[in-house]
């Protein structure tokens, strides 16, 4: 079975992160599931190297949009512009409760951003987001 080397979540909601990190080890689809409370957390994860000497490099990272210390937009405005070895390597996913239009329409502003889901995330979701962007990944 094929699987995603990690998945990084960055969300300050420590039940929506018992959610989905139980949600991905039942769907078997990550080797590893971190998590950050804030985006400053999740900026100093991936611009911290490893005990390897490489940088952090998730495959997917799902990024809350409210947060204290660093929301989702500033973490989004830090990360278009932190070099390509600090960068995951492919899909970022916003998460929100909120359920206005104004944060679909401004997720589309970056480029960097790849979707825009609502919390908490259901299996057809991310079943749905690892078939268009990890067609090589088996999902339950």
């Amino acid at each position: 079975m094929r699987k995603l080397g990690r998945i990084l979540l960055i969300d300050d909601s420590e039940a929506d992160n018992f959610i989905h990190a139980r949600r991905f080890g039942k769907m078997n689809i990550a080797e590893e599931v971190v998590v950050r409370a804030n985006g400053q957390e999740g900026l100093d994860y991936l611009t911290t190297p490893l005990p390897t000497g490489h940088y952090p490099r998730p495959d997917l990272l799902f990024l809350d949009i409210n947060m204290p210390v660093m929301d989702g937009w500033t973490f989004l405005d830090t990360y278009q512009h932190l070099a390509d070895e600090h960068r995951a390597r492919v899909t970022i996913a916003m998460l929100t409760s909120s359920v206005g239009d104004s944060d679909y329409a401004r997720a589309h502003a970056y480029a960097v951003l790849d979707g825009h889901e609502a919390k908490p995330l259901q299996k057809e979701k991310i079943r749905a987001l690892l078939g268009s962007h990890f067609p090589h990944i088996t999902h339950p």
